[in-house]
């Protein structure tokens, strides 16, 4: 009888298996990437892999991932599985090369070199000849048959990974190869011998070992792993912190590491290394600009210490290497339809390409670059006008420093607007103008400046404060007139009384020469001969091409008209900010201060009156130079006090003229007792008037509103102008704005106001000219009503740099030089708010009043007057915010029109060039 066989069912899962995570990929072969793979292999490793891909000749590599590297600095250590990883990419490198890394006869070798999204020459770590040790060495000599090239790669080998990965002061190993080239009698590296390099590597290792506290690492696998870690961590090394926050790199991106078979450019007398851009990148011209040396490896071209030859050395020494690398030149600079830069090695006669990336080039040679390549149609126009970065115009705008001159720089503050000049130093604005009517070329030096130094700052060639920052009064005029001007150099103490400034152990007194770079800050003694800009008529087509793009309007903001006239030349599409305070200086200033200290109505009056004639003449000017375009003029702003003396001032004057009059003689007694009298009700009258925090005081429409008259004076004197223009032929187009306002009410009462002056004039001159009232949008309550305001408002302009200091509660002129460089060194402010607008805090305030008030007024016209008119990044949020126009001053008008035009191109998805 058969046994019974017993069956079970099968269990059937109705849920999906659950699957292991994977493994995120850390690591790329060359074959594996291409350019477009930057955020993740970085420029360096994804240029690496193009390069592999076109086929032309790339030492075998791989790169480590971005992504590693931010876990690796997240978390404290290498991500599981990277060094898994690497081992598995250098056997598959081993079989590629033939070599074995660690082996005895025939090693290979490896570089391990950054590699971040953005280029950051020189900002992080590379480490060559990795893989050497006391055994490999003798390999190395071995497979290249020249001991003295082994000894010298194992030199430089412990040389740079006791510094770089250990963390040994560069100066102890330099200071070594001295003492033996001073012993030999020798004056360069090349001239030691086998000897003294080997005994350089036992010296260094003890110094790495002894400063270090580990043994110098002889297994390869651990100096390659040692090695990537270093790298990781040169990401936030100081020097490329500092390189990212002053170009705007962002500090989440993490760097890549590049692992690189060895070439050797120092393997014999037919081998060397050099680097080459595909134009010259200074100028732009189509030529080569390269520079070679035989017997080296790439950090001796970068470091200096010997001095590079031309191309035409390796046109001489190698013509079939020569000719090679040419042909690789044209390949690279027409697959990425822009000016290359490369690093090449010649290994005994063959060529190696190490790196190529879009090169770095002067904002002249960019401007010739993008034409040219328009012209050999290999871009459009709208990549020619990605291609010129509008923040860089500033050097083809301003005299700059001469590269070539000897520069004694004795102390640097911020660079409050670009530009260069030389000249005597004077420490007040009428000695400034007096000196600069005689002919001699002076820089105002000032602990800060005020409304009444507008003269003297106007007669110098630079303003040179020790106080203030890039929005302050030096700052802010400077720019507006296109002078060059330091602000905030606090190791200046400035002596008024003596007439001289020290820094250090320099002392500078009245009349001696000095020089200021307002491009970067910097600060010297003597005379520094000046680059003079140079406008060609490339810069002139990029314009027209950016014109022809963009929406945004550019306007300027100009209280002259010889301002007016410079800012038309430059491109300017009108007036966005004439500042009738600025006409109130000068000589002007004794009427002023009779008209805020008049007794009686008639006194006010007449000083109006006087004003009136003074006021009209200016507007006239104005009108004339920009016939036909908008003028904005904003009415009275600051508070009055700013036109008088200051109360510390007056008392030191009041207590010099009571000691006077104690030994004063009888007949000038009378004149100084009448003089006191004046100086005490002068003070009274100031005191009254001061405020414990000015900004948001007696200022603005609240002038217009406490002040009847004042503000119809101007309106009157804008007016008449206007007409007197109009009967010339000319075309007024007339703006008025009314500053400061938080409530409609305000607006209304000063809107009432200046309407009736505007009929009245109108109706005495029988002429027709339509005019718009707005306001200028400065305070966050204004922002957050500005449906109400619109209901009296024809046009907004915000008032950025105010809106700015309203909505953090910052102070500019006291932030700046207390906090702010804290705030931006820690990350607590990603960039300074006074330069690039907040697009999150200030820029969501502009965005709901923009939305609001033209859903109260439909088509109000609204634009920005700040100075963050002429920052790039700015004008792209205002591009994207809807604003009509953004006003700058004159020389950033340029700087704007191409802003705004790529702000429009990349809102449309147009792409520019590649890599930074």
């Amino acid at each position: 009888m058969a046994k019974a066989t017993k069956t079970t069912a099968k269990r059937v899962d109705t849920e999906p298996k659950s699957k292991k995570p994977r493994s995120p990929k850390y690591v790329y072969d060359f074959e594996q990437g291409n350019r477009n793979m930057k955020d993740l292999l970085g420029g360096k490793g994804a240029n690496l892999g193009e390069m592999t891909n076109l086929g032309l000749p790339v030492p075998p590599g791989f790169t480590i991932t971005t992504e590693a590297c931010n876990e690796y600095l997240r978390q404290g250590g290498l991500p599981e599985g990277v060094m898994d990883e690497v081992t598995r990419h250098m056997k598959a490198l081993e079989k590629k090369m033939g070599r074995r890394f660690g082996d005895a006869r025939n090693p290979l070798l490896v570089s391990v070199r950054s590699g971040a999204k953005f280029s950051m020459p020189g900002m992080m770590d590379t480490v060559l000849n990795l893989g050497l040790n006391d055994t490999t060495v003798a390999g190395l000599a071995e497979h290249y048959g020249d001991e003295r090239f082994a000894a010298d790669a194992y030199r430089r080998f412990v040389q740079m990974f006791g510094k770089i990965v250990m963390g040994v002061a560069g100066e102890r190993f330099e200071h070594e190869i001295d003492k033996v080239k001073k012993a030999r009698g020798v004056s360069s590296d090349t001239e030691l011998g086998v000897e003294d390099l080997t005994g350089l590597v036992t010296r260094f290792k003890e110094i790495a070992t002894a400063e270090a506290g580990v043994a110098f690492p002889d297994d390869p696998m651990t100096q390659l792993e040692m090695a990537i870690r270093a790298v990781f961590e040169s990401w936030n090394g100081e020097r490329a912190r500092i390189y990212r926050r002053k170009n705007k790199i962002p500090d989440d991106l993490g760097t890549a590491v590049n692992v690189v078979a060895m070439v050797f450019g120092n393997a014999g007398e037919n081998s060397g290394t050099g680097v080459a851009f595909t134009r010259d990148a200074s100028t732009g011209d189509k030529k080569y600009l390269a520079e070679y040396l035989t017997q080296a490896q790439g950090e001796d071209v970068v470091s200096g210490a010997r001095t590079p030859l031309s191309l035409d050395e390796l046109k001489r020494s190698d013509p079939a290497s020569y000719k090679e690398l040419v042909k690789v030149m044209q390949t690279l600079e027409h697959h990425y339809r822009d000016m290359c830069d490369i690093e090449f090695t010649v290994e005994q006669g063959k060529l190696w390409m190490l790196q190529t990336r879009i090169g770095k080039r002067t904002a002249a040679s960019a401007v010739k670059i993008a034409v040219d390549l328009v012209k050999e149609r290999q871009i459009s126009k709208e990549e020619a006008v990605l291609r010129v970065d509008p923040a860089a115009l500033d050097q083809l705008l301003h005299p700059q420093w001469d590269p070539e001159a000897e520069i004694h720089v004795v102390a640097t503050g911020l660079n409050a607007s670009p530009g260069a000049a030389a000249g005597k130093a004077v420490f007040d604005a009428k000695t400034a103008q007096e000196w600069a009517a005689a002919g001699d070329r002076v820089i105002l030096v000032r602990p800060m400046t005020e409304p009444d130094d507008v003269g003297g700052m106007y007669a110098s060639q630079g303003i040179l404060t020790s106080r203030g920052g890039k929005t302050s009064h030096a700052a802010v005029v400077a720019r507006g007139a296109g002078k060059p001007c330091v602000c905030g150099a606090e190791s200046l103490h400035i002596d008024l009384t003596k007439r001289r400034f020290t820094v250090g152990d320099t002392t500078v007194k009245e009349g001696d020469v000095i020089a200021i770079d307002g491009s970067t800050g910097r600060v010297a003694v003597g005379d520094v001969p000046l680059v003079q800009p140079r406008l060609s008529g490339d810069l002139e087509k990029v314009l027209k091409w950016a014109d022809a793009i963009r929406r945004l309007k550019v306007r300027t903001n100009a209280d002259t008209p010889e301002d007016s006239a410079k800012a038309r030349a430059f491109g300017a599409e009108g007036i966005g900010l004439a500042r009738t305070e600025h006409m109130f200086l000068g000589d002007r200033l004794p009427v002023v201060q009779r008209m805020i200290l008049a007794r009686t109505p008639e006194e006010e009056q007449a000083a109006l009156t006087e004003l009136l004639g003074l006021q009209r003449g200016d507007f006239a000017g104005i009108f004339e130079a920009m016939s036909g375009l908008p003028v904005t003029i904003r009415l009275l702003d600051p508070p009055l006090h700013e036109f008088l003396p200051s109360s510390k001032e007056l008392e030191l004057a009041i207590k010099q003229l009571e000691f006077d009059l104690k030994s004063v003689p009888g007949d000038e007694r009378a004149r100084l007792e009448k003089e006191l009298a004046e100086k005490v009700d002068l003070l009274g009258t100031v005191e009254r008037l001061e405020e414990s925090n000015p900004m948001l005081g007696m200022r603005g429409v609240r002038l217009g509103v406490a002040r009847p008259g004042l503000y119809a004076m101007q309106v009157r004197a804008i007016m008449e102008a206007a007409c007197d223009v109009k009967e010339k032929g000319g075309r007024p187009v007339v703006e008025i704005m009314i500053p400061l306002v938080a409530v409609r009410e305000e607006l209304e009462m000063m809107r009432a106001e200046a309407e009736g002056v505007i009929a009245d004039v109108l109706k005495e001159r029988r002429k027709k000219i339509d005019v718009l009232i707005g306001t200028m949008i400065e305070l966050p309550r204004a922002a957050l009503v500005a449906g109400e305001i619109a209901e009296a408002a024809q046009f907004f302009s915000f008032g950025t740099n105010d809106l700015t200091q309203t909505t953090y509660g910052f102070s500019r002129d006291d932030v700046e030089g207390k906090f702010l460089s804290k705030y931006l060194e820690l990350g607590l402010l990603k960039a300074n708010p006074f330069e690039t607008l907040d697009q999150y805090g200030v820029g969501r305030l502009i965005r709901i009043a923009v939305a609001e008030g033209r859903a109260a007024r439909p088509g109000l016209k609204v634009g920005i007057c700040g100075e963050h008119g002429g920052d790039p990044a700015s004008v792209e949020f205002c591009h994207a915010a809807g604003l009509d126009y953004v006003s700058c001053s004159p020389f950033r008008v340029p700087v704007a029109r191409l802003a705004a035009a790529h702000a429009a191109l990349k809102e449309s998805g147009v792409g520019g060039s590649e890599t930074r």
